[in-house]
């Protein structure tokens, strides 16, 4: 099921959840309506009750899904330059790379935690 902010607006939600609070509808009638658990439920009712003026359900996130900041991708991109270069000379005998070397090694160097690279590639 899609998120909650995306079927109903706060409005919508607001005007159940007043109604759930004087007993004009109950618990699980709003639940099924809404899609969320008893659980989810009493997170949005708790949220209401603290501040009803302000209440919302719109999703604020503050830095945008899938994206590194650019000192993580430059710490990335010099470890891989480092790493093309061992790949590229032919004194050095490879016919896999592990990459979870690098995955060791960022951290490390770097102190951002890093998980995007796959373990192992054929050469």
């Amino acid at each position: 099921m899609s998120q909650l902010h995306k079927r109903f607006t706060s409005d919508q939600v607001q005007e159940l959840l007043e109604r759930y609070l004087k007993k004009e509808v109950e618990r699980k009638y709003i639940q099924e309506i809404l899609g969320i658990s008893r659980r989810r439920f009493f997170m949005l009712l708790n949220q209401y009750r603290e501040n009803p003026s302000h209440f919302t359900i719109q999703y604020q996130r503050t830095t945008p899904p899938r994206c590194i900041s650019a000192e993580i991708e430059q710490n990335i991109l010099k470890e891989l330059a480092i790493e093309k270069q061992i790949i590229r000379n032919k004194e050095v005998p490879l016919s896999t790379y592990n990459y979870s070397y690098i995955k060791v090694r960022i951290p490390g160097h770097s102190g951002h935690p890093f998980r995007a690279i796959p373990d192992t590639y054929s050469i």
